[in-house]
């Protein structure tokens, strides 16, 4: 997401989910000082900037009808709002400053050099947090079969110039696979 898309999605976030949250009534957190809040809305409209006109009708949904504050007149905190927005349309890789950061990181260096990138990838999407050393183990082994597996059809495809069809497909997905994990790289780095 360039500058002048994410600009546009920001002003999408204030025009379609927060003004609206405003119009129903919904105030600041009691927790939270007027600087905080306008903090945390900043926020929110940077991280779902990525979200669709659908997605975020949906959200404001789903956010006015699950109020916070003891008179349920408040607007649930970010992190509330960014769980549900995730659970309605999950950021995309390019998206996610994790995703971002472990790709960006030797960790995710390595797993590029070594073709272990793809299930890299898999994991920190599915578990939304930095691989610890034991995943990280888990994930090289499973990669380094499927780079072993890529590598073997790479050569059969030179020398004998072409693949059964779900070979061939399962290659030219793969290679699609790793250059989108390199693509995230370039995004965090």
């Amino acid at each position: 997401m360039d500058s002048k898309e994410q600009g546009e999605g920001e002003r999408n976030v204030r025009k379609l989910l927060i003004e609206p949250l405003k119009r129903r009534g919904l105030a600041k957190p009691s927790s939270l000082t007027r600087a905080e809040f306008d903090a945390m809305v900043e926020d929110l409209c940077a991280r779902l900037a990525y979200m669709s006109d659908t997605s975020l009708a949906a959200l404001e949904e789903q956010v006015a009808a699950n109020p916070g504050g003891k008179d349920k007149d408040r607007m649930p905190i970010a992190n509330l709002i960014l769980g549900w927005a995730g659970q309605i349309e999950p950021p995309g890789d390019g998206a996610s400053p994790l995703i971002r950061a472990v790709f960006a990181h030797d960790l995710g260096r390595r797993s590029i050099e070594e073709g272990w990138s793809v299930e890299l990838l898999a994991e920190v999407r599915r578990g939304r947090r930095w691989p610890t050393p034991f995943v990280v183990g888990k994930v090289r082994d499973a990669g380094t079969a499927e780079a072993r597996k890529l590598e073997s059809l790479d050569m059969r495809q030179a020398r004998d110039g072409t693949l059964p069809p779900a070979d061939a497909r399962w290659r030219s997905e793969r290679h699609d696979a790793l250059r989108k994990c390199a693509t995230i790289a370039e995004l965090g780095g």
